[in-house]
């Protein structure tokens, strides 16, 4: 198992405010929970099924209407509220949750999206004392990420210094007893077990919940690249899972301003993909400048294919279109990233998902034609 060290240097520690590191529940978290999470890979570099920020303003006024009409459907409020919420507009998203929660009193949705709220909102025990309601009605809706975003926060909350939060996370002063970061958080708080298959088990569950609240929050948040780095570096889960923490940790160094900041994310980069070789067959270990090109290559496909998204988006609000039937009519499968690792090898888990994804796609054509056929022969009969 390979240690993350903490990096105890106050001119390397950066502060602030709110932490952007939550899930959300609205429709688009309905449809889209029913398939698995795609590659942590995708998530990492944001090539996934998502929405522009001009997609969220069409629904803001479309559910605005309906809420302001009286709407007695819960599911409205909610995705008014996120949709705020993604538009920037928290404290707005806060209060249509309120809303929401005194007409349509003790719903999991509505309380684990004000949790979120709050949290984004930098009101960490707010969000706290919201989630645990959530878990109490709930505790296996979005698979146990509550669970998980809890802990997370209650680890920020224990990293931060004079109610700031720290980035890195490890890199805090008040942090110093967990040596590898958010692995070692729940290893001494909630998974509390030294057998190896059972940490396993729950650093799969950790990850899920980790990579449930970059689907459904804020993909690109450092503390979320931070912390799934940290699960992943410890190597448990899978062969590669070494160099996919190389690249959490990398991205989060894109994702923040401060150079000292960029550069204790790459020392914990480096210190992922220490001693991995090429391949089970060769003793040439692999660089982290090689790692590096290609995920920069990784992320400037991701990039051009969500282009191509907002684009879509701008053109149907543009066009008088209903964006939500519009992009579920195009959009109907994950994309995936089929960029070679460095060894020259596609990842297994790319290659599986991909594979099971292709088979789903042809096994629904397959079942759509026929309904289609049985209806036509239907009609003439």
């Amino acid at each position: 198992m390979i240690r993350i060290r903490t990096v105890v240097v106050a001119s390397c520690i950066a502060l602030v405010s709110a932490p952007i590191f939550a899930c959300l529940w609205d429709y688009d978290t309905l449809a889209m929970e029913r398939r698995q999470f795609p590659a942590a890979l995708e998530l990492i570099t944001g090539k996934f099924l998502r929405h522009s920020k001009s997609f969220y303003q069409w629904r803001v006024e479309d559910r605005k209407k309906k809420v302001d009409g009286g709407s007695n459907d819960p599911k409205d409020y909610d995705d008014l509220s996120v949709a705020y919420e993604k538009v920037g507009d928290t404290k707005k998203a806060i209060e249509i949750a309120h809303k929401s929660n005194d007409k349509f009193p003790d719903r999991y949705e509505t309380l684990a999206n004000l949790g979120t709220f709050y949290i984004h909102d930098g009101q960490l025990a707010a969000g706290i004392e919201q989630i645990d309601k959530a878990i109490a009605i709930n505790p296996n809706a979005h698979f146990g990420r509550e669970i998980y975003q809890k802990l997370l926060v209650q680890y920020v909350l224990e990293c931060q210094v004079g109610g700031k939060t720290v980035l890195p996370l490890s890199s805090s002063p008040n942090a110093e007893k967990y040596g590898a970061g958010f692995y070692s958080f729940l290893k001494q708080n909630h998974f509390k077990t030294d057998d190896y298959k059972k940490l396993q088990q729950e650093t799969e569950k950790a990850i899920q919940g980790i990579l449930g609240m970059m689907r459904f929050g804020n993909y690109d948040s450092p503390v979320l690249l931070e912390a799934l780095g940290d699960l992943l570096a410890p190597g448990h889960v899978e062969p590669g899972a070494k160099r996919t923490a190389t690249r959490a940790y990398l991205k989060a160094s894109y994702e923040v301003d401060d150079p000292k900041v960029k550069q204790a994310y790459f020392r914990k980069a480096q210190s992922a993909i220490k001693m991995q070789t090429i391949n089970e067959n060769s003793s040439d270990q692999i660089k982290l400048s090689t790692v590096e090109a290609t995920f920069k290559k990784e992320i400037e496909d991701a990039e051009a294919w969500y282009a191509k998204v907002k684009q879509d988006e701008t053109n149907w609000v543009e066009n008088g279109k209903n964006p939500e039937e519009e992009f579920a009519a195009k959009y109907y499968a994950e994309p995936v990233i089929l960029e070679n690792e460095p060894n020259g090898e596609t990842p297994p888990l790319v290659f599986w998902l991909t594979v099971i994804g292709i088979s789903l796609g042809v096994i629904g054509l397959g079942c759509t034609a026929l309904i289609l056929v049985r209806s036509r022969q239907s009609a003439t009969t």
